[in-house]
Parts: structure tokens; sequence; C-alpha cells
């Protein structure tokens, strides 16, 4: 934008130097030089004041990594990057045997304890048992009841499902390989069906003129000549270059030297945009600007319409009631 208006200007100038025979001195291109300076600095300085602008854009877009909840060997997985799967959907499975073989331990036990804690209630109830052994046995049965239970949690999870609508990225897992219930190793990366969040970085300078639901409009690099008109949705109430942390480390002048941009969230709502919306890719890079002024109901095609039904002579009569202003 600024060199466009600097060549602009140049030609409007070597123009009128041309037309009007305007001697090249040293006060005629001072004179066009500082006017220019003048005139294009007081232009930009007012569109970047009134109409925020941001070269940093980007979609971005929600994943969670897949760690199993158990470790074990994969036994059986069908790679399908990139397809769209529902809540549920298996994933991949890792070897039962292990598990399985715990929870049919914990049965047994638990058929013998259940006897235990019988036999204990009945001689108590004769008088000949003590509580403490009927104390002893209920525990015993509890306690069996509660490992049954964790055992069959962990035989349950050893089927590893999709946990919403959405689809994997760069699925490298293949059977025989091992997976580990650690946080710091997930197996594969699953992106959620989830609407992108259109987020804007602006200069802090811009702060004023940033309130949620002001117009804006949003261009991306994959869809160029296009411009899509939305609203600003939200506005982050905190930079991440002023964030603490509980650590053993005190706070130094290295934090202080970027001073960090505003995250601002815009939702597209321009009709065309839809289209486009399955063909861009997550994370998309773009431009955006805010204009000072928020979305106001529209008069076109898309405003309400609203009749009013009336008598004139006893004879009815629809009155269309769209852009006026009614009193009752």
């Amino acid at each position: 934008m600024d060199l466009l208006l600097i060549l602009t200007y140049t030609a409007i100038c070597i123009a009128v130097f041309k037309i009007f025979r305007i001697p090249l001195n040293k006060w005629t291109v001072p004179t066009a030089v500082l006017g220019g300076a003048v005139l294009i600095g007081t232009l930009i300085f007012v569109m970047n004041y009134n109409h925020p602008y941001s070269e940093l854009s980007r979609g971005y877009f929600v994943t969670t990594p897949i760690v199993p909840a158990v470790s074990g060997t994969v036994i059986e997985h069908e790679p399908r990057p990139n397809q769209m799967l529902q809540a549920g959907d298996v994933l991949f499975k890792i070897d039962p045997e292990p598990f399985q073989y715990k929870v049919d331990s914990l049965q047994a036990r638990l058929i013998s304890a259940a006897a235990d804690k019988s036999r204990a209630e009945s001689l108590f109830a004769k008088r000949v048992g003590s509580q403490r052994d009927v104390d002893q046995t209920t525990a015993n049965y509890d306690s069996l009841v509660a490992q049954l239970n964790d055992a069959q949690y962990d035989l349950d999870h050893t089927v590893v499902r999709a946990p919403t609508a959405g689809f994997v990225i760069q699925d490298f897992l293949r059977p025989g390989m091992r997976a580990v219930s650690m946080p710091l190793r997930p197996v594969m990366i699953f992106v959620h069906e989830d609407e992108a969040a259109y987020t804007a970085w602006f200069r802090q300078n811009s702060m004023l003129r940033l309130k949620v639901g002001y117009e804006a409009e949003i261009a991306f690099d994959g869809i160029p000549g296009e411009v899509f008109t939305g609203v600003v949705e939200m506005v982050s109430p905190a930079l991440s270059e002023g964030q603490l942390q509980p650590t053993g480390n005190m706070l130094n002048v290295s934090t202080a030297m970027y001073p960090g941009r505003i995250p601002v969230m815009i939702k597209i709502t321009d009709p065309r945009f839809e289209q486009y919306r399955g063909q861009l890719p997550g994370g998309a890079y773009g431009q955006a600007a805010i204009h000072l002024h928020r979305i106001r109901p529209s008069r076109g095609r898309d405003a309400p319409n609203f009749t009013a039904h009336v008598l004139v002579d006893e004879l009815p009569v629809s009155v269309p009631l769209s852009g006026y202003k009614v009193t009752i």
C-alpha cells in the first residue's frame, strides 16, 4: 500500500511538471518531495489509525494428540489419513490378551471372595464367627470389585476411538508398533471438525480501535482477488509476551524486548465464503482490516420483512414495514 501511494504521487508530480512546464530547481523539487511526504504520511497515519490493518492473519484449528490409555502392541490399524471420521470410530486396537488375563484372574478371585464373605456372614449370624471376619471378607470383596473395574477399564481402552468428528492427519502408525501411554509420545494427531478460528494479529497502537462487533475484512493468499467481510468476534484481553509462570528463574529484561501483537478473532459472515470453506486448509494465511463501525441489520435482500395488516375503508390491506419506524 505504501509503495502504491508513493508511485501514484510520483506519477502525478511528473505529469504536473510536464503539463504545466514547471522548471526543476531548488524550490520546486523540494516542495514536491516535502509535500508528498506530508500528504502520504498523513494519509497513512489516518488509515492506520481509523482502519487498523494486519498483514498477519491465520486460520487456527484445534487438534488432539491421540495417546492410548494403556500401553501395548498395536494389532489392528487401517491407515486412513485425512478421511472424515465420526465420534466413536475405531482408530486402532492394542493387543487385549494381557488385560483379558487380568480380568479373568480377578473374576475368579472375586468368586472366591464372595463365597468367603457369605460364609463369614452366615457364621456370624449363628454366633460362631466374629464381626472382624465379616469386616475383613467384606473389605477383601470390595477391593477386588474395584480392581476388576479398573482392569475392565484398561481392557475396554485397548480399542482406541475417535474423540469427536474429524480426521487423522499424518497417520504413521502400523501394526506391530508399540503404543505407549505417555503424554509426550502421541501416536497420531486428530483434527476436530470445528470451524476454524480466523485470527488477525494487530499492533498495539491500534488497541483503541479494536472493538467486538466492528466490521472486518479478510483476504487469503490462497484465494487471490477475493476479500470477505466479517465481524470482530473477540479481542484477546492478554498477550503471551506478558505471561508469568512459577519457575526457578527471575524476571529479566529479555521478556520486555518484544512488544507483541493483539490477537483478534474474526467471524466471516460473507455468504461468498461458503464455496471456499471446504477448500481452505487449516492454518491458511492472509491479511485483515477493521472498519470503525458496527454491523447493522441489512436493508437489502437479507433484511427481515415485516408486514402490517390494516383495514382501509373496511378492506384488508398489507403494508410492508421494512425500513420504517412504527409507532404504536
